[in-house]
């Protein structure tokens, strides 16, 4: 079995008030009960699974979760599936748990982005503080994803005049050197400068470099 003997009550419950999902991925049955009694006990959601391609197949990066997964798999293995989930662009924080570890395997896992890397038999404590930190995770990528696509959506209200100024704007321009790179007068710059800044909700220049910065805009 994956799971040692060992006290999984210290504290390591869910963060949020969000139900968390644990995506289990391994090929051994009694593992994934064992894995999927030990998450609903502790209040997360276990969604398991005996085939990577199945869990590629279904997989929803938009719930909140982290995926935990054998390293020794068949047809694709634990770190091909890392890759693939890496390859769509998916952010979910993972747990490696696997029987057969070794430093090559799992310097080349956490390279690639792996939360933790755990040798079998695994504790109950020290998988669920692994749980517990890949929630931390999740949420704070979450929160960042919010934050650009909020930004993006503010971007996507501006003229394309309004992108215009917006670029030379972060680029160091003054208004009047604006005016002359986009053919037209300094009054009309400001206007369309008043009403960029309005609709991205920022005040100073500072803010508006800051925000530029973080939409990508250099």
């Amino acid at each position: 079995m994956v799971l040692a003997a060992g006290a999984g009550n210290a504290g390591c419950g869910p963060v949020t008030d969000t139900m968390f999902t644990v995506f289990i991925v391994d090929d051994d049955a009694r593992v994934i009960n064992a894995l999927s009694r030990l998450m609903r006990v502790h209040g997360y959601d276990a969604q398991s699974y005996t085939s990577p391609r199945e869990f590629l197949a279904n997989h929803d990066a938009t719930v909140p979760g982290c995926a935990v997964l054998d390293v020794a798999m068949p047809g694709l293995n634990g770190l091909e599936l890392q890759q693939a989930l890496t390859a769509e662009g998916a952010q979910r924080p993972i747990i490696f748990i696997t029987g057969k570890g070794d430093i090559p395997t799992s310097v080349r896992a956490m390279k690639a982005g792996a939360l933790d890397f755990l040798t079998k038999p695994v504790s109950n404590e020290e998988l669920l503080e692994a749980i517990a930190r890949a929630e931390e995770r999740d949420a704070e990528s979450r929160q960042i994803h919010a934050g650009l696509a909020a930004i993006r959506a503010k971007m996507a209200t501006l003229t394309p005049r309004e992108r215009e100024v917006l670029s030379h704007v972060v680029a160091g321009r003054l208004n009047k050197q604006i005016a002359y790179d986009l053919g037209t007068v300094e009054k009309t710059v400001k206007f369309h400068r008043g009403a960029m800044m309005r609709k991205l909700g920022v005040r100073t220049v500072a803010d508006l470099v800051r925000l530029a910065q973080k939409a990508g805009i250099s």
